[in-house]
């Protein structure tokens, strides 16, 4: 390729990874939005800081894990073209454009354990997760680590097709935080002693639709870019993205009976489960996969909080983990030709490889957030719980005139 071209695609993703970067201020304002007053700076400073240790956790350990590239190299390296660094720095751009992924786990993770999580431990859960633990699933399917993905290939025709990360980042990052929530049990006063369940509104719905806005155009970004260079680039995965947001945002009005919360979600929950496929799918296809995804979420978020008693704030498992798998699974057959797609997929590998990333991550979680747990503790104490994050951790709250009595 020469130089202009090079040069081209160094553009092409960097703006991808400017799109995602400003998704983490999406995933704070869904937060901000979500969670009672008390807690709003504690959810924007959770992301930022979360962000920051994702990228030096990601540099300095993450990427060599997924793709065996250091960045322990001379200036020289990085700057001219050696071997692992292309002229004018494509590799750096793509690191740069693969760490807001991997810092969409601590991300995700954050909206299900708001409200009563100590700081430091999640600062060192982010670190963990975004160092080792979701790189090597990462690079088991993106980079073809372990043969895992050439074992599918000969066995099964295909190997696991997850084009934008349904799986990888999402339900990767949604079962981690199951295993996080059930650790850390349910907010003070969310059920009563009979274990119904006490209604916690959210406190702004134009923040929290913000946040939906943010993440929504950002999304394009994450699913379009994917593709890493000009060249690749498909209008094709453009429009499965829309129509999969349309399709969760028209499903999850009706079935949330006009929840503005659930309408805002169910955009996201399509985004979510058409990542895997949308290089594929035919945009009817998508539509479909993003509406029932958005069925999903509003039957999952409920059935979550009031049936299984799991108090995941913003719904982030059945939002990411759950129609995340869905995504994943589903890209397996409206991918195949027969379903209007342009083939290449093998159902019996999606299944497979859905299934291993949901065990996988649930089972990182429920050992990393349990180590922490036994050895420094998750929550906050009832004092400091029922005082609120932002007062209890940051000193600060979200209107600081209030903190005075003035």
């Amino acid at each position: 390729m020469n130089e202009t071209g090079v040069g081209a695609d160094v553009f092409f993703v960097l703006v991808g990874a400017i799109l995602v970067f400003a998704m983490h201020g999406g995933f704070a304002f869904l937060e901000v939005g979500t969670v009672r007053q008390k807690n709003q700076v504690n959810a924007l400073v959770k992301i930022l800081v979360d962000f920051a240790l994702s990228t030096v956790a990601y540099f300095f350990v993450g990427y060599a894990v997924a793709y065996g590239t250091t960045f322990l190299v001379n200036a020289a390296t990085l700057s001219g073209g050696g071997e692992g660094f292309e002229l004018q720095g494509l590799s750096l751009v793509k690191f740069f454009f693969l760490t807001t992924f991997a810092a969409a786990i601590p991300a995700i993770i954050s909206g299900g354990i708001a409200e009563r999580m100590k700081f430091w431990p999640q600062c060192l859960a982010t670190v963990a997760l975004v160092g080792i633990v979701y790189p090597l699933f990462e690079g088991l399917v993106w980079n073809g680590n372990f043969g895992f993905q050439g074992w599918l290939e000969a066995t099964f025709g295909a190997p696991f097709h997850d084009f934008a990360g349904s799986v990888v980042v999402h339900a990767v990052g949604g079962w981690i935080a199951l295993g996080a929530v059930l650790l850390l049990g349910a907010r003070m006063g969310r059920y009563d002693r009979n274990g119904r369940p006490i209604g916690i509104p959210p406190s702004s719905l134009p923040w929290l639709a913000m946040g939906s806005w943010m993440l929504c155009v950002g999304w394009f970004g994450f699913n379009v870019m994917t593709a890493a260079s000009l060249e690749s680039i498909s209008g094709l995965v453009a429009i499965n993205s829309l129509m999969a947001m349309v399709g969760g945002i028209l499903v999850a009005l009706v079935v949330g009976r006009n929840d503005p919360g659930f309408v805002h979600n169910g955009a996201l929950a399509g985004l979510v489960a058409v990542c895997a496929g949308s290089d594929v799918m035919h945009p009817i296809g998508s539509l479909i996969v993003g509406g029932v995804a958005g069925g999903v979420f509003v039957i999952g978020f409920e059935i979550c909080q009031n049936k299984l008693k799991i108090d995941d704030v913003l719904g982030v498992w059945p939002l990411h983990g759950i129609c995340g798998a869905w995504g994943g699974i589903a890209a397996g057959f409206f991918g195949l030709e027969a379903l209007g797609g342009l083939g290449g997929v093998s159902p019996v590998s999606q299944v497979i490889g859905t299934v291993l990333g949901a065990v996988y991550a649930l089972g990182a979680g429920l050992a990393v957030y349990g180590i922490l747990k036994a050895t420094m503790g998750l929550r906050l104490s009832q004092e400091d719980e029922h005082r609120g994050a932002d007062l209890s951790i940051h000193k600060i709250s979200a209107n600081p005139e209030h903190d005075l009595g003035r």
